[in-house]
């Protein structure tokens, strides 16, 4: 008997295309794509109203995400919660995920190799969401949904339209804890954001 052939990855990357939420979290949970399934404690899929308008999108998960199995715990969470609760939003009513589902060792970037093999699963989640507005939480993910040399100390709290999604950065909630000069602006653009939820949102938030 012929051994069996393992699928390639654009027939693996197909067949996720077209899975429900259920087969994806599954499927996501079990991912050996890159070398960050070797280290990870739990793979970190996402957390949120999955009708959600309004995702937003970090770099990848760090110590606490990895041992608590949610994106955006620890401090940095908390702080995240706290600038969602000035625009009168909560976990409920959003979706957050990252662009790697798994912690890169000792909270470093995600190598580009990482974020390529990762990508297959938020695209997942982006077209099963079909969020009208999309924010990316620190510079590592302005670079992928935004533009390659975005500049988030210059270009934060701007919106671009990428793929009929309107998209912007805010500081992430971590580096506004390293320096906090860079609150001020940042409380400005969630009342950027706030007023495009108002004006481009269905839902009541």
């Amino acid at each position: 008997m012929e051994p069996a052939t393992k699928p390639s990855a654009q027939t693996e990357d197909a067949a996720i295309a077209r899975m429900d939420w259920a087969e994806l979290e599954a499927e996501c949970v079990r991912c050996r794509r890159c070398g960050l399934c070797e280290t990870r404690t739990q793979v970190v899929f996402g957390v949120g109203a999955r009708d959600a308008e309004v995702l937003f999108v970090g770099e990848g998960p760090g110590e606490q995400e990895d041992l608590q199995g949610e994106p955006f715990v620890g401090r940095a969470g908390k702080l995240l919660d706290d600038m969602l609760e000035l625009i009168d939003l909560d976990r409920s009513k959003i979706y957050i995920a990252n662009m790697v589902k798994c912690r890169p060792p000792q909270n470093r970037d995600p190598l580009n190799i990482e974020q390529e093999a990762c990508s297959v699963w938020l695209s997942r989640q982006i077209a099963l969401i079909r969020p009208r507005i999309l924010v990316c939480l620190g510079r590592i993910a302005a670079m992928t949904y935004i533009r390659p040399d975005f500049k988030i100390t210059r270009e934060h709290g701007q919106w671009t339209v990428r793929n009929g999604i309107m998209t912007m950065a805010l500081f992430h909630p971590a580096a506004l804890l390293r320096d906090p000069r860079r609150r001020p602006e940042t409380f400005v653009d969630l009342k950027t954001l706030q007023e495009a939820i108002r004006s481009y949102c269905t839902h009541t938030y």
